[in-house]
């Protein structure tokens, strides 16, 4: 979907203040509530906008270890795996991927011990063959999507 200005204008809020009402956002704007309010239907339609639910820290939740699992899958299995992960609730995003493994999963524990007891239920999962950890260290990039849409943004007004 092509951004015009008025559109990264709004994404550029939502994400500085994602707490406002729309009727703020517009003030701010200096637009209609109906024209932002049809905008956002709009970027929600085509999605561009995902979500508006907060954003929660695993580590705050009490699970600060942090790890990437690449899981081979035995083949035609990739569904019935990508189904089973979804029941883990210590996993909290995974993806099929092209290179060493069918999937990657972003994996969260209490401690290391814990984090170990998630992998070995992984590796017990039928359809699992084997899967590799790398423990990250420390976020050096948080998640982030300003830059990007700045960037869309600036190609818009060109």
């Amino acid at each position: 979907m092509a951004l015009d200005e008025l559109d990264t204008r709004i994404l550029r809020l939502l994400l500085d203040q994602p707490r406002t009402s729309v009727r703020e956002y517009a003030r701010i704007l200096g637009v209609a509530r109906g024209t932002l309010q049809a905008r956002l239907d709009r970027m929600e339609r085509k999605g561009v906008i995902t979500g508006t639910g907060p954003s929660l820290s695993p580590a705050a939740l009490g699970h600060p270890v942090l790890a990437f699992v690449h899981i081979e899958v035995t083949q035609g299995h990739l569904d019935d795996v990508g189904d089973a992960l979804a029941g883990v609730p210590e996993i909290v995003e995974a993806f099929s991927i092209t290179g060493g493994g069918d999937l990657l999963a972003r994996v969260v524990g209490r401690d290391n011990a814990h984090l170990e007891d998630v992998i070995q239920k992984l590796i017990s999962l039928p359809g699992v063959v084997r899967t590799r950890t790398e423990v990250a260290l420390r976020e050096r990039v948080p998640y982030r999507m300003l830059p990007l849409v700045e960037s869309v943004g600036r190609k818009a007004g060109s």
